[in-house]
């Protein structure tokens, strides 16, 4: 599948499943989940990269498999939720937070080839993006929670698991990206 193809199957992908989300939230995977307040940040991602893009001046060419890895983690957990994956198994939450993260930050590593920074440093830039997404993402989670969003049984010693399962999870991300994600994009010239 081209860049292009697969980003427009992942932004289509992610806008039918936030709706479907929305428009059935009484569906038992849904209860308590707060996804109608999700849905406009779910699909907030989708104007990160084309946002960047515009203000760097719009360098050719187009990055769509970072655009697409930025999206898919979005994508994933909506879908863990549409077809209801956290409530029929229990490590679902745990595989994608890992999966998730690993898929995002290869994304940001991605973005970051493009530039003229050394290999060390793009690692551990696109690691240190992803802990603070992290951070902010189980930020995020606890105030959904504390608004009266009861569903999402946040603990302490889930949302440690959830920070170390991801920050793992972004380093390999970086990592694989590194290795292989050089030639999936060319740099502008």
């Amino acid at each position: 599948m081209t860049g292009p193809r697969l980003l427009w199957g992942v932004r289509f992908a992610l806008v039918l499943a936030v709706a479907f989300s929305v428009a059935f939230p009484g569906l038992p995977q849904f209860e308590g989940k707060g996804m109608a307040f999700r849905a406009p940040f779910y699909l907030l991602p989708m104007a990160v990269v084309p946002t960047i893009w515009r203000l760097r001046g719009r360098p050719a060419p187009y990055p769509h498999v970072v655009d697409a890895l930025i999206i898919s983690p979005f994508l994933v957990d909506t879908l863990g939720n549409v077809l209801n994956f956290y409530e029929t198994f229990a490590s679902t939450d745990d595989v994608l937070h890992f999966g998730n993260w690993v898929l995002l930050v290869a994304g940001i590593t991605m973005a970051l080839l493009r530039t003229t920074l050394p290999p060390l440093a793009i690692w551990c830039l696109a690691y240190g993006i992803g802990g603070l997404a992290i951070i902010w993402w189980e930020a995020a989670e606890w105030l959904v929670q504390e608004l009266g969003t009861a569903g999402l049984g946040l603990t302490y010693g889930d949302t440690i698991g959830d920070l170390m399962l991801s920050s793992t999870g972004g380093a390999l991300g970086a990592a694989l990206a590194l290795r292989f994600g050089s030639g999936v994009e060319a740099r502008p010239r």
